[in-house]
């Protein structure tokens, strides 16, 4: 049994199998005693709080702190009663423990196939003067360090409560002495590692994007201690399952204790809570690690993989796709994309993706986002045809769209003004020629569901892209009252996911692919519907070095689309060579995002012998352990590499962007994940080494020549 509850000293000790998380019930309150390497249960836990601590509320390591009776830090909610005042005093009610973890109301989480898989305990609390009912869920997953969290706040009392604040998760560690691992960027370069020091005051990273977790900031971060490294020390990861505003935050107070928490941004935010109405927030899913941030991440890809994704292409192996949007972006027809068809059949591909322009007037980006129906100029013989025909060649056929957009240039817009996101009178600004429309209204949501399921009902696919370019703007909604304006960015992220697990649920032979700007969206929120999401607009080989090994801190391989481009690069106009190409982008969901037809007979060889190589460690690639082996954030060289769950192979993506001088003839690189006694073939060296002269003494690497350039190394086990 993971989780223990010793009534005497009112202690909750939840165990996985390398990880404890103990919870100590002091004056009422829910306080943190530890988070960390596992324990033995025993019921001398009490000592871990310090006497000092207990004396005044704001020194208290509480689990779900309040603001307003004596602690001064940063609370995890906050609501107005009904007489204008700000305070409430949850106390501790009661507990219940049970088998399993259960599903939390019109938003995605984690989950378990088999209950015997994770134990759930919920914490009740209750403010007297208020009625405000709180309820903790904490589920841990046996096999794995896991622990995830989430709130539910239940009216209880007699009148109206404001939500003002309602996060998911607050931990007190004991502790400053740690550093703040996060994900950062920007368009086309998303997802950079940063490391920083924490120190008294506070650290917050957030979205105020209203319907992304955007490009900028991703919904999770790391505390780590100063020594810990990519295998060895201490690691404690925040990931939230979330697709919009977040906010997280890290306050070191003046007696050196350490504030951690995660939850929807309170930034422009209000929930109006109705007598015996409940309020659920987002899970946050925290991983602990003794072995550094390398074992944190495998962690979350093992989780994310298995118990996020959901659906028959969970555990398929994805399709090897052409795009067309870099080959032709809006101007095709029917003969052109059928001849990238053809071309990439001889290639051995597998998927055709039709992009942007297929339907309304769409010739440029200036119309037609909602009005879902083919544009017959372009496709006279419509969508049904050209996907037979697409079927014909030997290929998949996939479809994009932008459902959540709509052109005021469009039949839809001169239809319905008011479906769009607005504040009447206000200015409704445009952002590529666009607005977006309103998913927190049942009939949007209809209207789009009702669209899309005419398609696809209709016409053989069996791959969507699902794209979403520009956030929220005068945020406003005609359907909803004055006293919910400030709820609306949440009831948008609530109705995408309300329409995502219809159509999904529908439609469940269909591969659905995220995508927002790019990567502006990647995020465990939208994980839980497509199981995979574009990585990057910037289709660079060197730079999506940067952006997939960012990436991989939380998220797995299997869930990033990674395509070979044309050079020079549409985005950096760099000129990297095929093969550098092809190598970085094997590291993911493989496909070509070019015209295939331009392909010297040179080139199709090699492109012939990347798909058909792919074809053969794709399953390694996506459900391996992933290692990363040399950091492009620190050097001129990345390297990464696959281990399959029995150590009898494994792939290995050398890197170096830049050639350098007057360097001896070889360098090794160090592995791991290999079995030291195992002894390996390696293909692309022609040689066996056994398992410990991998780990230990390295890998030797040929020296490369030019700047660009890059090796694959296959191992396979002799015994």
């Amino acid at each position: 049994m993971p989780i223990y509850y010793h009534k005497q000293d009112n202690i909750f000790h939840i165990q996985s199998k390398g990880m404890s998380y103990i919870i100590k019930v002091l004056d009422g309150f829910p306080v943190h005693l530890y988070w960390g390497k596992r324990l033995e249960d025993q019921s001398n836990f009490s000592y871990l709080i310090d006497p000092m601590r207990s004396e005044t509320i704001d020194r208290l390591p509480q689990e779900y702190p309040q603001y307003g009776s004596g602690d001064f830090r940063h609370p995890a909610y906050q609501v107005q009663l009904k007489d204008g005042s700000r305070i409430t005093e949850l106390i501790y009610k009661g507990y219940r423990i049970f088998q399993g973890k259960p599903s939390l109301e019109g938003l995605p989480s984690t989950y378990v196939e088999d209950k015997q898989e994770a134990q759930t305990i919920q914490l009740e609390l209750l403010d007297e003067y208020s009625g405000l009912f709180v309820v903790l869920y904490y589920t841990v997953y046996e096999d794995e360090n896991v622990v995830t969290r989430s709130a539910r706040l239940i009216n209880n009392g007699n009148g109206d409560v404001q939500i003002l604040r309602a996060l998911s998760a607050s931990l007190d560690f004991h502790d400053p002495d740690y550093e703040m691992i996060y994900l950062s960027g920007a368009s086309r370069r998303e997802r950079h590692i940063q490391r920083k020091a924490i120190a008294p005051g506070s650290v917050s990273i957030e979205s105020r994007r209203g319907n992304a977790s955007s490009h900028h900031l991703n919904p999770f971060f790391a505390m780590v201690r100063p020594h810990t490294t990519e295998d060895y020390g201490d690691a404690f990861g925040f990931s939230l399952i979330y697709s919009g505003s977040f906010r997280a935050e890290i306050e070191v107070d003046p007696f050196f204790t350490t504030r951690a928490s995660i939850g929807i941004n309170p930034f422009d935010f209000s929930w109006l809570l109705h007598k015996g109405e409940s309020f659920q927030t987002p899970e946050v899913v925290m991983v602990y690690s003794s072995e550094g941030i390398g074992d944190m991440s495998r962690t979350y890809h093992r989780l994310y993989r298995n118990r996020l994704c959901r659906g028959v292409h969970k555990d398929n192996e994805r399709p090897i796709l052409v795009n067309n949007w870099e080959a032709t972006y809006f101007d095709f027809d029917e003969d052109k994309i059928l001849s990238i068809a053809k071309t990439g059949k001889e290639l051995g591909l597998e998927l055709l993706v039709l992009d942007d322009g297929w339907f309304g007037e769409r010739n440029d980006d200036t119309s037609s986002l909602g009005d879902w129906f083919e544009n017959k100029v372009k496709l006279p013989n419509g969508l049904k045809h050209l996907a037979k025909q697409v079927n014909e060649q030997g290929l998949q056929f996939g479809l994009w769209f932008e459902p959540e957009m709509i052109s005021p240039n469009s039949e839809l817009y001169r239809k319905h003004p008011d479906w769009c996101i607005h504040v009447p009178g206000r200015r409704r600004t445009e952002f590529r020629n666009q607005l977006v429309l309103d998913y927190s209204r049942q009939d949007v949501r209809d209207y789009i569901f009702t669209s899309l399921a005419n398609i696809f009902k209709t016409v053989p696919i069996s791959y969507v892209k699902w794209d979403m370019n520009r956030n929220l703007m005068e945020v406003g909604s005609a359907d909803h009252p004055v006293t919910q304006q400030q709820e609306i960015g949440h009831r948008y992220i609530l109705g995408l996911y309300d329409l995502l697990e219809k159509i999904t649920n529908t439609f469940p032979h269909i591969l659905f692919e995220g995508c927002a700007g790019g990567g502006g969206r990647f995020d465990p929120g939208m994980l839980h519907y497509m199981p995979q999401i574009w990585a990057s607009d910037n289709t660079d080989a060197v730079e999506r070095l940067k952006i997939q090994y960012g990436t991989s801190i939380v998220y797995p391989v299997s869930t990033m689309g990674s395509h070979v481009s044309a050079v020079p690069n549409h985005q950096v106009n760099r000129i990297t060579p095929l093969k550098t190409r092809g190598d970085v982008a094997m590291s993911g969901n493989f496909g070509y995002e070019l015209d295939l037809t331009l392909f010297t007979p040179e080139e199709k060889e090699i492109v012939k012998n990347q798909v058909e190589l792919y074809k053969e460690i794709r399953l390694l690639v996506q459900s391996g352990e992933m290692y990363r082996l040399k950091s492009p954030f620190e050097g001129n060289e990345t390297a990464w590499m696959f281990v399959s769950n029995d150590q009898k192979e494994a792939i290995v993506f050398y890197s170096k962007v830049l050639a350098e001088a007057n360097l001896l003839p070889k360098d090794r690189l160090k592995l791991k994940g290999l079995k030291p006694s195992l002894i390996y073939q390696v293909d692309g060296i022609n040689n066996d080494y056994l398992g410990d002269q991998l780990l230990y003494a390295g890998l030797p690497i040929p020296q490369l020549k030019g700047d660009f350039q890059s090796m694959m190394f296959c191992l396979k086990s002799l015994s």
